[in-house]
């Protein structure tokens, strides 16, 4: 693996760290930033494997066209298409006053989201 592709790897996995520990049960839910870096893990993966295949990264959070970039690659990760577009959202609008989420959407974010680390880990060839 290029060093490169690995600090991105690195940062998606700090990212994820993130979303586990936002996950557990406290006095205050944190759902929009719990969303915003599940949002943020799965942009890190996917740059991490266009990154790998020599591609040029776009500096973009819109997973759409990432994945459209990436698609060529694994085509299976097409069908990732309807839940990414929900997460794109959670790339800038969970930071800022106008969305509040609840925590069923959070929690199906971090479910997209660690269901897409484990595909990209696994194509990547890390253990999941």
């Amino acid at each position: 693996m290029k060093v490169s592709t690995r600090e991105w790897v690195t940062k998606a996995e700090e990212d994820f760290a993130l979303v586990s520990s936002l996950a557990r049960p406290r006095k205050k839910p944190l759902w929009g930033p719990l969303a915003f870096h599940a949002q943020q893990c799965v942009e890190k993966y996917l740059k991490a494997r266009i990154n790998e295949a020599g591609g040029k990264i776009q500096k973009t959070h819109d997973l759409d066209k990432l994945l459209s970039a990436v698609t060529p690659l694994e085509p299976l990760w097409a069908a990732y298409l309807n839940a990414f577009q929900q997460l794109t959202a959670y790339a800038v609008a969970a930071r800022y006053p106008g969305l509040t989420l609840s925590k069923i959407e959070a929690m199906a974010a971090r479910k997209i989201c660690r269901a897409f680390r484990r595909d990209a880990r696994s194509s990547l060839g890390l253990k999941p």
